[in-house]
């Protein structure tokens, strides 16, 4: 029989219990709390959820292993939608130059920027970027995260976005982290396409994309479509392209500019629109009545210093799914700390703690088509969860930047306990 675990004696467990749908509205506040909260698992999976005294006969009856985690918040685990895992080294020369007066574009034109991450990936062997990527989803684990999605888009090449993809299914056998692959078919334009963008565009989608999909490397494709990247009418063949062989759209939409990314992922059916830093009005409302999630990276904003925010309060209150992620990558967002991404949320963007935490979790599973197995803590879903040092979910983004997880699980397993 597999292993029962009882997780007891939580000042808080915030269950998120309901339908595997995303939460929008005052429904995102609902965090299903309860009070010297339990989770009893058995293998991979929860078996109930309840107060405390209400499951101690049970867990006795399965002699489940016991975990006090009292005056402490357990929670379902982090769901990162939205990474860039896989690179080389750092840009942490571009981090320099931007403090001294650069702009992203101005960084590109140096040598910097997307182009400098695919120089690197080139020269480094899969052995290499694996063990990097491998040491990174190792502090994923330690803050809580439980499942990330990756992103390739610095290969910039055929071979070299096969590469990652690659080390992407080398990972899976060495992390607990659930890795969920999405292939950035078009993220720069390479130099050497410089003045022949439909070229690439086109050995992307007659080349690369049919390859992805017929060795079953990833689950969605996705697209950069904005100012200096690719236009609404690059993204809208690739990303048909991709639909046409099974992977389902995402899209970088409208963080330098406002293009009509976010329309067209609302035409595409797209599982999520991210950044949308310079949405309209009619934007906001459009994607208010669709499926399509709002994913807000507010780590990126902070990195580059740019002062401003996107608008969270205003895509909230129109009835938007939104979700939260940490962008992880070495240019614009060098942090995995999903923590400190609602302190945020909630400080920069003004969501509420209890509405970063759905966003974070819920909503980021229903992104990755996930939402009916991760996302909450409830009978017969997967035994994702952490448990955080404090006894208010609240003081999760209040105390910004620290680490408050005291053990990560995943699929029933504790893969990472922090030492008293």
């Amino acid at each position: 029989m597999p292993q029962a675990l009882f997780f007891r004696n939580a000042a808080q467990l915030l269950t998120l219990a309901g339908p595997p749908i995303p939460r929008r509205g005052a429904a995102l506040d609902e965090l299903g709390i309860i009070g010297n909260g339990a989770v009893l698992t058995q293998g991979a999976k929860i078996l109930r959820v309840g107060a405390t005294r209400q499951l101690e006969s049970e867990a006795r009856r399965l002699r489940a292993l016991d975990v006090d985690c009292r005056g402490r918040v357990v929670m379902p685990g982090f769901v990162d939608s939205h990474t860039h895992l896989i690179f080389a080294g750092s840009r942490v020369e571009d981090f320099e130059r931007r403090i001294r007066g650069m702009s992203y574009q101005e960084i590109a034109k140096a040598g910097g920027g997307i182009e400098l991450s695919a120089r690197r990936v080139r020269q480094a062997t899969v052995g290499d970027l694996a063990q990097q990527a491998a040491e990174f989803l190792d502090a994923f684990v330690a803050h809580g995260t439980t499942t990330v999605e990756v992103k390739t888009g610095y290969g910039l090449d055929v071979a070299n976005e096969l590469k990652i993809l690659n080390v992407v299914r080398k990972l899976r056998n060495r992390t607990p982290i659930e890795l969920v692959a999405t292939l950035l078919a078009a993220h720069a334009l390479p130099s050497a396409y410089a003045g022949r963008r439909r070229a690439y565009v086109n050995l992307m989608a007659r080349r690369l994309i049919p390859r992805v999909a017929r060795k079953n490397l990833a689950e969605f494709v996705d697209c950069f479509c904005d100012r200096g990247a690719f236009s609404v009418e690059d993204c809208s063949l690739l990303l048909a392209v991709g639909a046409e062989h099974g992977l389902i759209p995402r899209v970088h939409a409208e963080q330098l500019s406002r293009t009509g990314a976010a329309r067209l992922a609302i035409k595409l059916g797209a599982a999520s629109a991210d950044h949308l830093d310079n949405v309209n009005g009619a934007d906001i409302r459009a994607l208010a009545r669709s499926n399509v999630v709002a994913t807000l990276l507010p780590g990126a904003n902070f990195h580059l210093g740019l002062g401003r925010f996107p608008p969270a309060r205003r895509l909230i209150d129109a009835g938007a799914a939104v979700a939260l992620a940490t962008d992880f990558n070495p240019g614009t967002s060098p942090t995995l700390n999903m923590q400190f991404v609602l302190s945020l949320a909630c400080s920069e963007m003004r969501m509420t703690p209890a509405e970063a935490i759905s966003a974070a979790t819920l909503n980021a599973a229903y992104s990755l088509r996930r939402a009916d197995r991760l996302g909450s803590l409830e009978p017969g879903k997967q035994a994702d969860l952490a448990a955080m040092d404090v006894a208010d979910y609240r003081e999760i983004p209040y105390y910004f930047a620290w680490n408050h997880c005291v053990m990560t699980v995943k699929r029933g397993r504790i893969v990472h306990s922090r030492k008293e």
